[in-house]
Formats: C-alpha cells, sequence, structure tokens
C-alpha cells in the first residue's frame, strides 16, 4: 500500500518534527564522548575504559538498525516509533542512575539498541512526500540528524560541568519523553505498507536489495568512501592535532572548532533540491571535488586554526552535499522498500566509519596530521574516479544513476 495515496500528507510542520526527532534520537549515541574521562574517573577506573562505552553503544545500535529498522516497511511505523522512543527514555534513565561501570555499559549498549528513531523517520519522511519534494524532505530531516550528533557531543559537556555526567542523561530522558508525546500526539496513523509474511524472510530480503537495485552498490561506495572513511578520519585526527602543539586546546575548545559544522547543517536543508530538479549526478561530482580541495587545503594550512574552521565548514558541506543526495537518491529506487534500503544504507556507512576510525589513528600514528591528509585525499581522488566511472555510456540503462 501506498501512504501517498491516502490523506497523509507532508508539511513544513511535520518535517521540521521529523528533523528535530531525528537529531534527539542520534544524539543520544554521542552524549557520552566528551564524557568518558568524567565517568572513568567517577568509578576509579582508568580513561582507557571510556573506550568500552563507546563501543558498547555502537555495537547496540548497529544491531537496533539491522533488527528494527526494516520493519518499518512492514508494521505501522506510528506504533513502532512511540514504542522505541519510550525504550529510549528507559534506558537513557537507566544510564543516569547506573550504579556501576557494568551496568553503565549494558545500559548504553540497550540504549544503542532502541535510540534509532532517526533511522525510521527518515526513509517514513520518503514515503510521505510527493516525489517532486522528496529530496527536499529528505534534506531537511538528514539536516536535523547532523545537528543532532554536532549538539550533543558539544551541550552535553557544558551540562557535565555544570551538574555531572549523570544529569547529561536525565535531561536527555525528560527531552526525549516530551518528543515520544508530541510523537504520539501529532504524527499521523500510517498504514502499513506491506504484509509481513516472516521476520526471517524480512531480513533475508535486506541482503538481497543488491539484486534488485543495481545503483545500490555505487551509491553506498560514494557514501562509504566520503562519508564512512573520509569524514571520520578527518574529524578523529582533527581532535589529535588540536589537543597537541602548537594548539593545545581542550575538550571545550575542539568542541568549538567542531560547530563548524553546523553550517553544512543549514546547507543540507537545500541539497535535497538538486534530486528533485534532476541534478544529483552532477552535484555529486561537484561535492567530491569540494571535499578533495578541502584536503588538500587541510594539508597545507595545519598551523593555521583560522584555516582550519574554514576548511571544517566546507568539508563538512561537502560530506553533508553526498550524504543528503545519496538518502534521496536511494529512496528514490523503490517506494516499497525504503526501511531496509535505509537499513543496508546506515550499516554501510557504520562499517565503513568504523574502518576510517581505525585508519585515523594507524595514520596519525606513523605520519601525524601530513599522512593523515594524504590519506584522505588518496581516497577523495578514489571516490572522484568512481564517480566518474559510473557515468560511462555502459550505465545508461540505469535510471537512478
Amino acid at each position: 500500500m501506498n501512504v501517498n495515496d491516502k490523506t497523509v500528507k507532508m508539511t513544513t510542520f511535520l518535517a521540521a518534527l521529523f528533523a528535530i526527532c531525528s537529531g534527539l534520537a542520534i544524539g543520544n549515541l554521542y552524549w557520552a564522548q566528551p564524557l568518558l574521562v568524567e565517568i572513568t574517573n567517577a568509578f576509579g577506573l582508568s580513561p582507557a575504559s571510556g573506550g568500552l562505552l563507546v563501543t558498547a553503544t555502537q555495537i547496540g545500535y548497529a544491531l537496533g538498525i539491522f533488527f528494527i529498522v526494516p520493519l518499518g516497511d512492514f508494521v505501522r511505523r506510528k506504533r513502532l516509533i512511540a514504542i522505541v522512543m519510550i525504550l529510549s527514555v528507559v534506558t537513557l534513565l537507566a544510564c543516569a542512575l547506573s550504579p556501576s561501570f557494568i551496568i553503565l555499559s549494558l545500559s548504553l549498549f540497550s540504549m544503542g539498541i532502541v535510540t534509532i528513531s532517526g533511522q525510521i523517520i527518515l526513509p517514513l519522511a520518503g514515503d510521505l512526500s510527493s516525489p517532486e519534494q522528496r529530496g527536499h524532505i529528505v534534506g531537511i530531516v538528514a539536516s536535523g540528524i547532523t545537528t543532532g550528533i554536532l549538539f550533543s557531543r558539544f551541550i552535553s559537556g557544558i551540562i557535565a560541568g555544570l551538574w555531572g555526567w549523570r544529569s547529561v542523561y536525565l535531561i536527555a530522558a525528560a527531552l526525549n519523553l516530551i518528543m515520544v508525546l508530541v510523537m504520539i500526539y501529532v504524527l499521523p496513523d500510517i498504514p502499513r505498507k506491506n504484509k509481513l509474511e516472516s521476520y526471517k524472510g524480512l531480513l533475508f530480503s535486506v541482503f538481497t536489495t543488491f539484486k534488485r537495485h543495481n545503483t545500490l552498490f555505487r551509491i553506498l561506495l560514494h557514501s562509504g568512501l566520503l562519508f564512512g572513511l573520509v569524514f571520520n578520519i578527518f574529524w578523529t585526527s582533527l581532535t589529535f592535532l588540536l589537543s597537541g602543539e602548537p594548539f593545545n586546546y581542550n575538550t571545550f575548545q575542539i568542541g568549538l572548532v567542531s560547530l563548524a559544522g553546523l553550517v553544512s547543517a543549514v546547507c543540507g536543508l537545500y541539497f535535497g533540491k538538486l534530486q528533485d530538479k534532476g541534478l544529483s549526478v552532477p552535484a555529486l561530482g561537484a561535492f567530491i571535488v569540494i571535499i578533495l580541495i578541502s584536503m588538500i587545503c587541510g594539508f597545507v594550512f595545519s598551523d593555521s586554526i583560522i584555516a582550519l574552521v574554514i576548511i571544517a565548514a566546507v568539508f563538512s558541506i561537502g560530506v553533508q552535499g553526498i550524504t543528503v543526495l545519496s538518502q534521496a537518491r536511494l529512496f528514490a529506487l523503490s517506494n516499497e522498500e525504503r526501511s531496509r534500503l535505509n537499513t543496508v544504507f546506515v550499516v554501510n556507512n557504520f562499517i565503513f566509519g568504523a574502518i576510517g576510525s581505525a585508519l585515523a589513528s594507524f595514520l596519525w600514528s606513523i605520519g601525524g596530521w601530513s599522512y593523515v591528509m594524504i590519506g584522505t585525499i588518496s581516497i577523495s581522488v578514489i571516490g572522484l574516479i568512481v564517480w566518474m566511472s559510473s557515468r560511462g555510456p555502459f550505465n545508461k540503462v540505469d535510471n537512478a544513476y
């Protein structure tokens, strides 16, 4: 059943609500990152133990994406979104009240599993949008997700400095509770699209999306290379760079620099329109070039904080363009499989992102910032080659490209 055949329609208000809700959900994953030292000190552990909290959260999120998000193609989305959001409130409270490090790790793992409402909402936004506005709406919601990531990292450090790390999760629980009540009240009761024959068959169909959509591999490769690898390598290594000589920045100062990425969230509101106008392919190439030039500038101007802030802002614009267009193009592939396609997209970025974080540490350890930039430049060139090769005559039959 196509929800666009019903009276449910996407409005600007609903798109903004989706963006806020998605940003809050994804932000739950990042509250702990600036707090790792404070949390481990509170439990009498070494700072290195804090990495376990991040790992537990990420593993939980990956499991939630794979096992829950595909249900969006088969069940009533309002009910599914309400359930996972209520569970998010419960797990955030468990984080705030955890009496031990082990309980906190388990609570963060559980929270990761259920704080996936944003990845259910994003395909839903595609379903409710008309083809002429779908790219624009996806851009709005995707910008909400980007804003949620940036603000959660920044604000959590400020809140913890005032009232302690537990207060971060108490406030997050309150915000999520307010949001779920708003969503229950505002979100229309949208009919399900397909009949679920078996859960096992549903999960299997996630893997077979590659057979049904020829362009899926290239969409995932572009996103994986530019977002998963280059984005994670750059921002992880930038923390290393700013914390050492000649900058010697503290966590708060580094957080201020990361806010340069908010420029991309604002621009992302309009990037989806490029898909609506049929300009996604040339725009994709332009954004890859922007990323490549940014990384070259990062190699040259590594000793100027003003230059680095500008580079970070421009680079983030390029990455946001890749992400928005990739998701808009992804949702144009099928009306019936958007949740499953989004599952593949997020898992792909998660895998590439994990590799990117590992590469950042490796490149930094063997050659510092210069090697990091050489690595990101090389990956950007590969991304540009993939884009150029995918536009050849042999791909003319592929309408999605």
